[in-house]
Parts: C-alpha cells; sequence; structure tokens
C-alpha cells in the first residue's frame, strides 16, 4: 500500500489551497491559511487538518483504510 505524505488543503474562507507535507507521528490539531490569516481548527469528529480541509486524509486514515480519521488517539 502507497501512503500519500502530501495534502492539499483548501481554506473554507478564502478557497486558497496550499500543498503540505503530512506529519506521520501526530496529528496537526490547527492550520493557519497563507491567503487570508484564517485559523482552521479541527472540526468535532475529525482528528486532524488534513482529514478535515486536505484533498488527502492522513496518513494514519490511509493505513487503517478508512476515508476520514475520527481517532483524535493516534
Amino acid at each position: 500500500m502507497k501512503v500519500l505524505l502530501k495534502s492539499n488543503i483548501t481554506c473554507p474562507k478564502c478557497g486558497h489551497i496550499k500543498s503540505e507535507l503530512m506529519p506521520i507521528d501526530k496529528p496537526l490539531q490547527h492550520y493557519e491559511c497563507e491567503g487570508c490569516g484564517e485559523i482552521m481548527i479541527v472540526q468535532e469528529g475529525m482528528c486532524c487538518v488534513f482529514c478535515a480541509y486536505g484533498d488527502a486524509p492522513c496518513p494514519q486514515a490511509q493505513v487503517k483504510g478508512v476515508g476520514r480519521c475520527t481517532d483524535k488517539l493516534h
């Protein structure tokens, strides 16, 4: 199984898209948009900003074979 390590994060406020390297050791809980400065915080039920705002789920979700990870403990 090939695990993607990059995801394009899209800001829900201004639509700015940025490709980011995903950490494999801990979920990223917030992210600042370079376009408008909006602080994106993990939505309830999501584990990280990549599962909430990215076009690829976090590496942990990919390994588990789920579309988006809701496990806040990984």
